[in-house]
């Protein structure tokens, strides 16, 4: 009989990420877009938490999902086009501040959590499961899309602007759905690498034993 001394891990890493969004709750740049920005946030991380005892994903499965909490909070303290991000920008001679870019880029990676739900509760095969999660992604990166915009036209000002981010690219939409479906494709790939459907369906075994 193996036990797990990283089972206390997702309880770690949701008290710590809690204690981040307080801190970055207080005296954001623009409270009105800081709102906005945190309601998918707090919407995943309860969700997390709701369902933590229904399915518990694995280590990796809640690290990936926890960068783009981070991210995604990050982005709502500062407003995404005015996070201090200078020294990437740069570094790589950019002609805008791709914070938010980076962020579409990890919401991809809930691919991973996707195909490895459906793998593991044996709703479908890898195969399904990664094409699932794949158009899982970009789904919700259009639809996204598509509030940013609704919500920058009722809005009419400076906040609309902000949540918008588009910084003046005409193309902004289309290349933030680009790095969602990028993102989505690496961490896939990662799945077909690590197969954690398997290794968990293995330890449950070992630890009957």
């Amino acid at each position: 009989m193996k036990i797990d001394n990283m089972r206390y891990y997702p309880h770690l890493l949701a008290i710590v990420f809690l204690v981040f969004f307080i801190l970055l709750g207080i005296k954001p740049i623009d409270r009105a877009v800081w709102i906005i920005e945190v309601i998918p946030v707090i919407f995943v991380y309860l969700l997390l938490l709701l369902t933590y005892y229904k399915f518990k994903f694995t280590h990796i499965s809640y690290t990936i999902m926890l960068i783009w909490l981070v991210w995604h909070t990050i982005g709502g303290h500062y407003t995404f086009a005015n996070v201090p991000f200078d020294f990437i920008t740069d570094l790589f001679n950019f002609e805008r501040n791709n914070f938010d870019r980076i962020g579409h880029l990890v919401i991809g990676f809930y691919a991973y959590p996707m195909a490895e739900f459906l793998t593991r509760k044996r709703y479908t095969n890898i195969v399904v499961a990664s094409f699932f999660g794949l158009f899982f992604i970009m789904s919700i990166a259009a639809g996204y899309e598509i509030v940013e915009w609704a919500y920058a036209v009722i809005d009419g000002g400076n906040t609309g602007i902000e949540f918008l981010g588009s910084q003046g690219d005409i193309w902004d939409a289309q290349k933030d759905m680009l790095a969602d479906t990028i993102g989505a494709l690496i961490s896939l790939s990662l799945f077909w690498y690590i197969r954690a459907d398997k290794k968990v369906i293995k330890k449950h075994k070992e630890i009957r034993c």
